[in-house]
């Protein structure tokens, strides 16, 4: 697992040990990374389940403004802090171990979401959700989901909408939007 574009492109991160973290694969990552390609810069993003922090340091790498990493395992966070060092990032993040749920509540807006919960589990719709109750993202704000390629496409509410969904092998990349106005 490594950083494939920007100022960290190359660096190497710390994988999970065990199976409790499914990290994105290399290939599905830039394959989301060239999806949203003009829409990183100067951003700020949320990754949701964050496992390693791959998806969020990523985009710090390729020029978002900050970062924020959210997982309610304590070895997931240190994990995190590991990889955003390696990265020199430290300074651009804020890694919590909290409940995704929960921390959705809060009132804070981003403009790129990443969202990968474990597999099998009904917390896509739920997050899903909890983004749009509590308007999570900014005008023009994306979501990026992944999920099983078999998995239904959850339906969203305006002024959410499904953009595009794109499918890799046993992998579903869904790209949510949030238009100007309702």
């Amino acid at each position: 697992m490594r950083i494939i574009s920007g100022t960290a492109r190359g660096r190497k991160l710390k994988e999970p040990i065990g199976s409790a973290t499914r990290p994105t694969s290399d290939m599905v990552k830039e394959s989301v990374f060239n999806i949203i390609q003009f829409d990183i810069e100067g951003r700020k993003v949320l990754d949701l389940f964050a496992g390693t922090g791959q998806l969020g340091i990523e985009a710090l790498s390729r020029g978002a403004s900050e970062a924020v990493f959210v997982d309610n395992s304590q070895d997931a966070v240190k994990l995190i802090w590991s990889n955003l060092n390696t990265c020199e990032f430290s300074d651009s993040a804020k890694v919590l171990a909290i409940d995704a749920l929960r921390y959705l509540e809060r009132e804070e807006q981003f403009d790129i979401i990443f969202l990968d919960p474990p597999y099998g589990s009904d917390l896509i719709e739920k997050t899903l959700a909890k983004i749009i109750e509590f308007d999570k993202l900014n005008a023009n704000g994306i979501i990026i989901c992944e999920i099983r390629a078999d998995s239904v496409t959850p339906d969203v509410k305006s002024p959410y909408f499904l953009h595009k969904e794109y499918k890799y092998g046993r992998v579903k990349i869904l790209r949510y939007e949030r238009t100007l106005s309702d």
